[in-house]
């Protein structure tokens, strides 16, 4: 009469009958104002309503024993159980939940009027791992379901193995699970739980994958090469879980083509030059350490360079293998093999290197570096002059002797002129200039004559003036 709305009148009044033991009723009335949610995928567990009664339910564990104890239920019990067994549920539980007609009218109303998320954390809350699983395959839920009502509560209870058992009693190829196992694999990430995420990707069989997880324990928080040092066990594993790949990928080739799978894919090629960068950052790792070990190392960077990095990374792991040795001709070597793998600019590696060797006062080493670099047999005809000129360009207070010695090791005439008129070492050019081709030379000699006369060299000036 008063219009208001009956929805509460009718859920007291089940929630009454609930109370009274009278579960025919209470569905009666629960029909009246509980209705099914819009989306069965939506993230939560259903109107308030529902989970009240579900509440109810679980608090009032009535064992409704079917063994010989039977006629200690009373009449109305064995009818709801009658009632709700014949209900037409897609699967059972085995054990309490099967016995027992309060859970079994919990299952009721669940279908009804619950989401699937309602339905699965049900069943994970009372050990029906199985049940939860088949019934988010069945019903095709989004992977959000999987992870909420299935995955969390699996590893928080300790129970990964048991789920990671259930998966693979179902589907033993784990296809069906793909893009679940692959939503999980994200979500463990976003959360940096990466020792839980390495072993679900190693059950998963993603030896790609796994291989990649095994770098990141590698190289993060490492502040130097003796922590990598105690490190290299997951050097090893990257190589097992990329050669167990290669294993795989051969014996997929030969029969049909490999199916549409969930694990990620790469070619042989890049495979075999992965394991080639795992074994040149082992012999690196090797080398720096012992470097460290020995004291000899003198760079501290913030940031540790690994070869797993971009091309950047690399060339500052080739410029640390060259300085920290204990000379620069014994780190050489990897460092020249480092350049050639991964193609990198050799010249503007040398040339960072030579400039800290400047900035260590280390002049005969720089001259050691430069023949190093023309023995490597790939060095371009100027390559060890213009490591010497990206030198000057920066440092113009080298001493007078070890500057001399630098520009004598030049290769090109033209090139140590310019050297000498970086450093304003004008009368040392027009000697150089002097010496070549007469053409050449007049060129050369205005040049110097020009330059003396902008800085006030009259001496340098009038001997140009006098030659010309």
């Amino acid at each position: 009469k008063s219009g208001l709305d009956p929805g509460g009148a009718w859920h007291a009044w089940g929630m009454a009958c609930l109370k009274a033991g009278n579960l025919n009723s209470a569905r009666e009335k629960f029909n009246r104002c509980l209705k099914p949610p819009m989306d069965l995928n939506q993230l939560n567990h259903g109107s308030r309503l529902v989970q009240d009664v579900i509440q109810y339910l679980e608090s009032t564990v009535k064992p409704v024993l079917i063994a010989d104890d039977d006629y200690f239920a009373t009449l109305r019990e064995l009818e709801a159980t009658l009632k709700t067994r014949s209900l037409s549920l897609e699967m059972m539980c085995e054990g309490k939940i099967q016995h027992n007609s309060y859970y079994q009218e919990c299952l009721f109303y669940l279908h009804s009027y619950g989401t699937n998320l309602a339905i699965i954390s049900f069943y994970m809350r009372h050990d029906c791992m199985r049940e939860a699983l088949l019934h988010l395959l069945n019903k095709e839920s989004p992977s959000e379901v999987f992870i909420e009502g299935i995955f969390i509560p699996s590893y928080e209870s300790g129970k990964l193995h048991m789920l990671e058992n259930l998966l693979e009693t179902i589907d033993p190829g784990l296809e069906s699970w793909g893009v679940y196992l692959i939503a999980a694999c994200k979500y463990l990430q976003r959360k940096n739980y990466y020792h839980i995420l390495y072993e679900l990707q190693q059950f998963m069989k993603d030896h790609v994958r796994a291989a990649m997880t095994c770098i990141r324990f590698f190289t993060h928080g490492a502040k130097s090469y003796t922590e990598l040092g105690g490190k290299q066990t997951w050097l090893l594993k990257i190589k097992d879980h990329l050669k167990v790949y290669l294993q795989e990928v051969s014996r997929s080739s030969g029969r049909k083509k490999m199916a549409l799978t969930f694990r990620k894919k790469m070619s042989a090629t890049d495979v075999s030059r992965h394991i080639n960068t795992v074994d040149l950052q082992m012999e690196v790792t090797k080398f720096l350490h012992q470097c460290e070990s020995s004291g000899a190392s003198q760079m501290t960077d913030s940031s540790l360079p690994t070869l797993f990095g971009n091309n950047n990374m690399k060339m500052d792991v080739a410029c640390k293998v060259i300085l920290e040795g204990k000379n620069i001709e014994e780190g050489f070597g990897i460092a020249f093999r480092v350049l050639q793998d991964f193609q990198l600019e050799a010249t503007e590696v040398y040339s960072k290197v030579a400039k800290q060797l400047v900035k260590q006062q280390k002049y005969s080493e720089i001259r050691q570096l430069l023949k190093c670099v023309n023995e490597s047999g790939v060095a371009a005809k100027n390559d060890g002059d213009n490591i010497i000129l990206n030198c000057l360009n920066e440092f113009r207070n080298i001493p007078a002797e070890d500057l001399d010695n630098l520009i004598q090791d030049m290769d090109s005439d033209e090139n140590k002129i310019q050297a000498y008129t970086m450093c304003n070492k004008l009368r040392s050019a027009y000697l150089v200039s002097v010496r070549q081709e007469k053409a050449r030379a007049v060129q050369l000699v205005q040049h110097v004559r020009q330059l003396a006369e902008s800085s006030g060299d009259d001496v340098v000036k009038a001997i140009c003036a006098q030659w010309l």
